[in-house]
This record gives structure tokens, sequence and C-alpha cells, in this order.
């Protein structure tokens, strides 16, 4: 089991897996030593019951890459058998959608794995343990992303076998740098073939409790159908935000599915919700997918739905409530001073301007102090300057001259309550005269909740009379304007899958 937390970056040229190297490569123990500068107590991201989990750079030709590195501790409940179950399976399975094994060390009583790093951490960990929720859409698109993995490991493969995860769980589901997830952990993985639907395999159960099919639990009999209720299990708990055993469910039910079951045949539906999405979920789309997550947990392994289904029925749901978000729009929306068409984006008609629509923003974004500002910019000096027009002008600063207390941050919870990693470059948009207060703070309320690759990151605010400054990511990705016109300001957009 591979469960992270997020620590300060490592520099490297790439992180992105479409650079990883290939195939799966065996590392010596020194190689792996100097990545984690001798296991680094600091360098621990993740425990589990294989081992340590370490961050760290690996160096592969002239690439060097951010890597989590598993190292198998004595006395750990899992040993050889997992390990090379683990590199045995990776090896032959690429996937955007499964975790990548980048290489291996077995040198004597060391047996480490070297996976590429998720810096988004597990699916687990942003549901039960963050401050920021996640929008409903973004779990959607992280649950399809789940699901084509595992519907890949069923059926997909390309190496005559269908592969059963055996141990789906919201821990084994990663996210990298732009939210997709990955499936993890292959360690008690079995291979069986794929002709049969109903062709199972006979095996001592092992698993996680609370995700365990209980048909497999008593029979012992391993199908493809056990991930797909282990995974039903992970759909109510992305719904609920409850984990798979909840002691604060109530004392007759600590298991999420059987609680969550209930509650819909007694009509409860509503009530089981994640509190952070009441009211942003449309009726038919909520319908749709617990009836969904009710499918994948039947009693009956035949009556549950395969994972292709389960990916078209989540497809179907996203696009649903796509389209409900579409349909309850304001009439009159400006983004960067400019109109634009009103189907991009979400409303809420709670963001109105003024005290609410502050309010509202604080449960996100950093309010940074004006004098701050004016200190960042060296008094909004054209040194700084990046470009300018009637509506406003943006100035480069790097964090650092923020004054913010950087100590024990989180920087993939860095947009939310001011958490910025230092030395960050951010860009900084000074209304010009002309710009009104209202059209700046529509702005705001809009990118704090519009996930697309090509809409630029809102870090913070401030605010100053009747002005209102946004403070952006910035990276050096030029906007299609500057280079038809060859101005000098670049924003960077941050996919979000």
């Amino acid at each position: 089991m591979m469960s992270f937390r997020t620590s300060q970056p490592v520099e490297s040229s790439s992180s992105s897996s479409s650079h990883l190297p290939q195939p799966c490569r065996q590392f010596t123990f020194s190689e792996i030593g100097v990545a984690t500068r001798n296991f680094d107590e600091s360098l621990v991201i993740g425990r589990g019951g294989f081992g340590n989990v370490y961050r760290g750079t690996i160096t592969c030709g002239e690439i060097r890459l951010d890597a989590a590195i598993k190292r198998l501790e004595a006395g750990s409940n899992q040993g050889a058998v997992e390990f090379w179950a683990e590199v045995e399976m990776l090896s032959k399975l690429r996937h955007c959608h499964l975790v990548s094994l980048i290489g291996y060390c077995n040198d004597g009583q060391e047996m480490i794995l070297v996976y590429e790093y998720m810096y988004n951490g597990t699916l687990a960990d942003r549901l039960h343990k963050r401050q920021v929720p996640l929008t409903w859409v973004r779990r959607l698109k992280i649950c399809i992303g789940a699901a084509r993995g595992l519907d890949y490991l069923h059926t997909g493969t390309g190496i005559k076998h269908g592969v059963i995860h055996r141990d789906v769980k919201s821990t084994n589901i990663l996210l990298d740098d732009k939210w997709a997830a990955k499936i993890s952990d292959f360690g008690l993985s079995k291979i069986g073939p794929t002709n049969q639907p109903s062709t199972y395999v006979n095996t001592l159960v092992r698993g996680t409790f609370g995700y365990l099919d209980p048909e497999y639990f008593q029979t012992g009999r391993l199908t493809r159908k056990s991930d797909v209720y282990a995974f039903g299990v992970v759909l109510f708990e992305v719904l609920c935000g409850k984990q798979a055993v909840d002691s604060s469910i109530d004392e007759e039910h600590w298991g999420l599915a059987t609680w969550a079951q209930d509650s819909i045949k007694k009509g409860r539906l509503k009530q089981i919700v994640d509190s952070n999405l009441r009211g942003k979920i449309s009726p038919k789309c909520l319908k749709e997918f617990a009836l969904l997550a009710d499918r994948c947990l039947h009693s009956h392994p035949k009556q549950r739905p395969t994972m292709a289904e389960v990916v078209v029925g989540l497809a179907s749901i996203l696009a649903l409530q796509e389209k409900t978000d579409n349909q309850v729009l304001p009439m009159d929306i400006k983004l960067f001073g400019r109109r634009i068409p009103t189907f991009l984006f979400p409303s809420n008609s709670a963001n109105s301007v003024g005290g609410t629509r502050l309010k509202s923003l604080d449960a996100y974004l950093y309010k940074f102090d004006f004098n701050t500002i004016v200190y960042a910019t060296e008094n909004f000096s054209e040194a700084h300057k990046l470009s300018s027009d009637r509506y406003e002008s943006m100035y480069k600063v790097k964090l650092q001259n923020m004054g913010i207390d950087t100590e024990l941050i989180d920087p993939y919870y860095s947009m939310y309550k001011g958490i910025l990693p230092n030395g960050k470059d951010i860009a900084i948009a000074r209304p010009s005269s002309d710009t009104r207060y209202e059209e700046f703070m529509n702005e705001a309320s809009i990118l704090v909740k519009v996930e697309h690759e090509n809409v630029p990151l809102l870090l913070g605010y401030c605010v100053d009379g009747t002005k209102v400054y946004l403070l952006y990511d910035f990276a050096p990705y030029a906007t299609l304007d500057d280079l038809i016109f060859g101005k000098f300001f670049y924003f960077k957009c941050t996919p979000l899958n």
C-alpha cells in the first residue's frame, strides 16, 4: 500500500509520465542511496505495509525524474512474493491510468521499487485529510480515470491474460500533477484468462477490510467482479466523503457499503452526500451515480457491471452534470475585462458583489495586504511590468518578496488559505482606472471554480478601496496574443483533467 503526503518539490527536468524511461530498469543500491540521501527521514512521504516511501530524484541517462521510492523493511507483512509480482506486473503494463514503475533494486536483503512521483497524493488523502474539498466534477473525472485503468487491467492488457487487482481502494488511486487518476500497488494482483467473464481464481483471501467482495470473502473465488465491488465502495467514498470503514457513520453500520445501500433503500440519498457537495450535484446526476455505485455492490457478482460499463456510465453522468451546469448561468460575464460566452462557466447566485463575494473567496484564496503588493512590485515598478492594456497591467514578482511564512507548507495545497511555496513566480493583475470592481470580483469568483487546462490558476487577491488585484500562477508559456503581437506576458495554464 502506498500512502503519500506531499512535500517540497524536488527540481527535475520533467515530471511527466511521457518522459519516463522504458522499459523498467534495475538500479543499484548505491544509486537508490544517492536518490534518497541515504534514506533521509525528511524525505519520507508515506508509510505502508511494504515499508517507507521516500521522495527522491532518479537519474536516467540525461533525464532527472522525481520518484516515489518504496523500500521493503524488515518485519513487513509483505515480502519477495509481492515485490516480484509488482515488478513483473508493471513491467508488462503501460497505461495512462496506471502508475508507472521506473525500476527496482534487488540487492541482498534490500528490495526497493521506484515509481513515478504522484504530486497530488492519494484519492483517500484528498477526500479525508484535506481541508479544501474536491469539486464534484473533479471527483467524477478521477473516478473515470481510475475506472479506465481497471478496465485496461481486466480486458486490455495485451498480455493474453486479464489482471485482477485484488486491492482496489482509495489509497491505491494516486493523482498526478494534472489530477489524472493512476491505479497503484499490484503486489496482490492475480493473472487469469479473459475469454470467460465468469472465470475465477481460487486463492487465499487478501485485500482490505471494507472493500472486500463478500462473495470472494466467503468462497475464495476471485473474479474481476471482485474489483468491481471494491470500486463501488470507492464510488460511495467519493460521494459521501466517508471512509470505507468509518466509526462516525453509526453503531449499526461501520461499513460504508452497507450504510450507503441501506440509506438509499430508505430514501435518504440526499442525506448521505458529502456536506461539501450538497446542492452542487444535479438531482438526476446524483440518482444515476448512486444507482451505478449500488450496482457495483450487487450481492450476485454476475449482476455487477463490467468496468467498461462503469466507464461508460460515469462518462454519461459527467456529461449530464456539465450540461446541467451550463444551463444555469449568469447572462453577463467578463473575463480579463472582456465579454465571453456564458456557456463556458458555472454560476453561483450566492456570489454577490461585496461582503458575500469576498467571504466566499476567502474560503479558497489567500487575501494579500495591499502594502505587501506594493512592496513586492516595488511600487509597481516598470522593471516588474509585463504588459498593459485598457483593462489592467500585469506585474511579475517572486513569492519570497511577499512576506509569507512558508514553513511546513504543502505545495499541492498551495492555492488555498495563503499556503504558497516560497520562491514561486506569480503574476499580479493591477486594474486600470476604468476597470470596475464588479468585473474583477466576477473574474475571481469564476476562476476559483473553473477547472480547465486553458484557464490560468488564480492564487489570491487583494482589495484596496474599490480596486481588486488578482494574483495568478506564472510560468514561461506565452499567450496567443503574445505570439502574434510580440508582447512579453506569460501565463501558466495548469491542466486539470
